[in-house]
């Protein structure tokens, strides 16, 4: 069942904000949009007198006039309602006390990862976005942070992904071979995996 549902919101899914479609239209091609994306994508062309279809590429002149699809805005309608009821924690709106994606248009979903490269968090479907449009480029990323910002060294613009022992201080490796070298340094990761360690052991005696 969840995966029909799935499937179908890739149907009714506007290929420009990666939302499910709001006031849709079809263009002459077939494929569907928000009314509000395909205008401002649209908008962007005026200066060519050429407007095309974002998914197919395919080209049109004049502009076309737009009419809401009542068909397919039932349709998404009612896959609404049914996604609300179905959906797993990872795809649910942001709530309370949740990290927003920074992504999303209009409805917020909740972000599962955050980028220290890109300083933005992701929900699950604009974080599969995020790898496809950076292949090949490892970028730093952790579970969803409102605090991303935190996590950046001010100086140096870079992930604090090092731990000074000598100063009991989060650096990044600009700063471990700058103002920290000779230091004792680790992976942050490894100094709060030892921490959390060293805390569960002493509640356990």
């Amino acid at each position: 069942m969840a995966e029909a549902i799935s499937s179908y919101q890739d149907l009714f899914t506007c290929p420009i904000c990666l939302d499910l479609l709001r006031d849709p239209v079809t263009v002459l091609c077939g494929h569907n949009y928000c009314m509000g994306c395909i205008k401002d994508w649209w908008d962007r062309e005026e200066h060519k007198e050429v407007y095309s279809c974002p998914n197919c590429k395919q080209t049109f002149t004049p502009r076309p006039i737009l009419y809401r699809n009542n068909i397919v805005d039932e349709l998404v309608e009612e896959m609404r309602k049914t996604s609300i009821q179905t959906a797993s924690p990872a795809q649910c709106d942001a709530g309370p006390g949740d990290v927003e994606c920074d992504v999303c248009i209009g409805r917020k979903r909740k972000a599962l990862k955050s980028c220290l490269d890109c300083l933005l968090s992701y929900c699950e479907t604009h974080f599969k976005l995020h790898n496809d449009v950076t292949p090949g480029r490892k970028h730093k990323v952790i579970d969803a942070t409102g605090q991303l910002l935190d996590r950046i060294c001010t100086q140096h613009e870079k992930p604090l992904e090092i731990f000074c022992r000598t100063d009991q201080s989060c650096i990044c490796y600009l700063c471990s071979m700058d103002n920290h070298n000779g230091h004792v340094v680790v992976s942050a990761a490894l100094e709060w995996t030892e921490k959390q360690a060293s805390t569960g052991a002493n509640t356990s005696t």
